[in-house]
Formats: C-alpha cells, structure tokens, sequence
C-alpha cells in the first residue's frame, strides 16, 4: 500500500490495534516513546522518534506505511503554545 491509499478505514483499524494492545500490555516504561502501528498486518514497533520506528521496519524488509501514536499522550505532536 502506498501513502496515496491509505483511507479513513486504515486509520481506525491502526487505532482499534492500539486500544487493544493497549489492554493486554502494562506500558508505563513506555511512556513518552513514538508507537508505530501497521493496520494492515498489525504489526507495532516501538522507539524513540518516527524515525527509529521507520528504521526498526525498514531493517525487517517490511515497507507498509504505519500509523503513529505517542505512548501516553492523547496527541502525537501539538505545535505552538500561546
């Protein structure tokens, strides 16, 4: 799938993979750590930035585009504080 594809339909599933792990899965050590979550094949990677996730995918042959999550806040990033 390309970047192009990706629908409505694949981001509620990479969220539904997320609230589900989340039930399973104790991450208070996680807190703070990019989580990227493949809808297609529900695959999730966890590390320091977008970037790490990206790299941690891309060493495992896999190149399908991810959703991204911050373990612990309700926004990935928020820019400007006024």
């Amino acid at each position: 799938m390309s970047l192009a594809q990706w629908a409505d339909t694949d981001t509620l599933r990479a969220k539904q993979i997320w609230v589900e792990y989340q039930r399973g899965h104790d991450l208070t050590a996680r807190i703070g750590q990019t989580v990227g979550i493949d809808p297609n094949s529900g695959r999730i990677w966890f590390g320091e930035s977008i970037l790490d996730v990206v790299s941690q995918r891309d060493a495992e042959g896999l190149s399908s585009p991810l959703f991204f999550e911050r373990v612990g806040s309700d926004t990935y990033y928020q820019k400007g504080h006024r």
